[in-house]
Formats: C-alpha cells, structure tokens, sequence
C-alpha cells in the first residue's frame, strides 16, 4: 500500500517570487519607503512589551481598535489577517459550498483562484476588453450567467492599475445575490472608489486593506478584513484562534499611532509613481516598442510591449528586477534614483 497524492496537489509548483540581489527592485508593488528611525525605535520598545510565553490576542483588539481609527471603520467590524493573503485564503473557500461558481474577471491578482482549486470551487472567468478594462453591466450579466455565488476582483486592479468606480462596485454590489469581495490593496492610490464605508449597509461585501503596499509594512504581513457584524463574527469564527503574532500586532499598533506618517507615505508614492508614470509617457512618442501604457490609479505602471520578455532580460543584466506578464511590463514606483535608472535603462532599449 502506498499514499497516492491527491490530484489537485500533483502540478503544484511551489510560489517562486524575486529572491537575487539586484541594485533595482521595482518588481513586487512594495514601498520604496523604509520605516524611519524615530518609528523603528517606538516598534522596538512595542516589541519590549511582549510576552514571548503567552500566545497573542486571538482577536487583536487593540490593533483592530487603531486601524479602526485610521480607516474610519468600526473596530468590531474588523478582522485582523497575516496579510489580505491570509484573509482571501479563508474566505473564498469556506464562504462557498463544494461546486459553487466564483466569478473573477481577468487579468486580476492570481491568488483568488488558486485559493479556490483546493476546495473544489468552479472558477468563472470574465475576460476584461482589449484596453483592459470591464464594466459593471458585464460583471453582473456573467454573473448571473454562470449562477456565480461570489465575486471577487482588485479594485484599483492588480495587474492593470485600472479601476472601476464607487458608483460602479455599488451597482455590482446592489444588482446580485452573490457575497462581493471588495480587495482594495491599492485604493490608498487612487482618488475615489472605495467602499470601505459602505460595509454595514449591505449584507454581501467583503473589504480587505493591506499594510504592505501603502504603509510599507510588507515585512510584517498584516492586513484586514471589514464586513458587517454577521460577516465578521463568520470569518472571525474560521481563521485560527492566533493568526496574526504578537510581534506582528506589537508593530502594527505601533506604526498606527502614526497616522501623519502613513500619509506621507501614501503622498510620497504617488509622487513617485506619477512621476515614472510621465517619463514612460514621454517614451510612448519615441519607441515603438511601447504598445500601449495605461492609466495608473495604484503605486505602479503597466505597459504592453511587443518585445517584453526580452527587454524584461535586458533589464535583469542591468541589475533591474521588473515583472514580466505575458506580453505586458509592470513597474512599481522606486525612489528618484530607481525610477531614473530604470526610465535610462529603458531610452537606450527601447526601438
């Protein structure tokens, strides 16, 4: 006798992210920002506080209380994850029964269906148009079309940096039975469309926040879920009791209590990310090999080449890590000299 894998374990292939050394990194949306030495110091004495023998607060009340604050959100109506990634883990496959349909309109964050795979969920996918974007009269008639029980998409979207509008999510939103799964991981970049503070007016929404792209917070995995009360005591009653670490909360409250920061931060990508934006703009009217460059509402820029893996390897002998996408290049926002090495790199590559 010997223990057979289960089929959807077989052609699993291990998440293989960025891990060389390059003197660029603008491959994984993360801040450019490190945590200033007058904040490290504060987490650093947060970290003095903890109790290494006593497991963490199961419910991270207090970390809940002061995101609460800074997203102008009910602290009961917050559930703290090890990473929005953590959050989507739980959610999408205990909030469908076997067989169930999920809708997902793609291209979008790939985590959404490998999370469904294991749980034998049907993934429908909504192609978006050729200019990448979808509407949400299409969402609404696919979902219907293919009975779907849940809907879940990035908004600013991750990989187009497009967004669909407030109006837009309300509209999907009111218009369908299924639970709607709201990942606002960018929307601290965009002008508007967020619905985080429309949670207790509707019984199927589902928020999620991120601390790693935004914040700069990436190291210590931390993101959370809003929803109402009953969506909230659901998934709070489905993660495991000490999710996120005591270290993890211990640094999370701590860089709360600096809201002025965290502003400066979003202020300071944007900059940044609006400037690359208008240097790559400024090569569209040059290079031909720049097909197309789209609107950016997150902290980085999408791009659809017709050389791009090639230029994407150019890029790597240069010691500049970017994401290759089928055809497409994606940039996250750098500082002064990360967004210039890359934006030279690129004029002497470039046809």
């Amino acid at each position: 006798m010997a223990y057979k894998i289960p089929e959807k374990l077989r052609s699993l292939e291990i998440y293989d992210p960025v891990t060389e050394e390059y003197d660029v990194r603008l491959d994984a949306n993360e801040s450019y920002l490190n945590v200033p030495e007058e904040i490290r110091n504060d987490i650093m004495d947060a970290i003095r506080k903890v109790e290494f023998n006593r497991y963490p607060d199961p419910l991270a009340r207090e970390l809940r209380k002061k995101a609460g604050a800074f997203f102008h959100v009910k602290p009961e109506l917050l559930t703290a994850g090890n990473g929005s990634d953590e959050l989507i883990s739980l959610i999408v496959p205990n909030f469908l029964d076997r067989g169930d349909t999920m809708l997902v309109a793609v291209p979008d964050f790939s985590m959404y269906w490998f999370y469904a795979q294991f749980n034998d969920i049907k993934v429908e996918s909504l192609q978006k148009e050729e200019n990448l974007r979808t509407s949400a009269e299409d969402i609404l008639e696919r979902a219907k079309e293919k009975n779907a029980k849940l809907l879940i998409f990035s908004n600013p979207c991750n990989p187009t940096s497009l967004k669909l509008s407030r109006a837009d999510i309300i509209k999907i939103i009111e218009n369908t039975d299924a639970l709607v799964i709201v990942d606002e991981a960018y929307m601290e970049f965009a002008e508007e469309g967020s619905v985080l503070n429309e949670i207790e007016n509707y019984d199927n929404l589902i928020v999620l926040k991120t601390c790693s792209k935004a914040f700069g917070m990436a190291a210590i995995r931390l993101g959370f879920a809003a929803a109402n009360q009953t969506l909230t005591g659901l998934i709070q009653a489905i993660k495991s009791p000490y999710n996120v670490n005591s270290l993890t909360q211990a640094a999370g409250c701590a860089i709360l209590d600096h809201p002025e920061y965290l502003q400066f931060c979003i202020k300071a990508l944007k900059n940044s990310r609006d400037q690359l934006y208008q240097g790559l703009a400024e090569l569209v009217a040059r290079k031909e090999d720049i097909e197309d460059i789209y609107e950016t509402t997150t902290n980085f820029v999408f791009m659809k080449m017709k050389n791009a893996e090639e230029i994407y390897n150019q890029l790597r002998a240069r010691s500049i890590s970017i994401r290759l996408m089928k055809g497409y290049l994606r940039i996250s926002a750098g500082s002064e000299r990360e967004n210039k090495a890359v934006l030279d790199a690129l004029e002497e590559l470039l046809r």
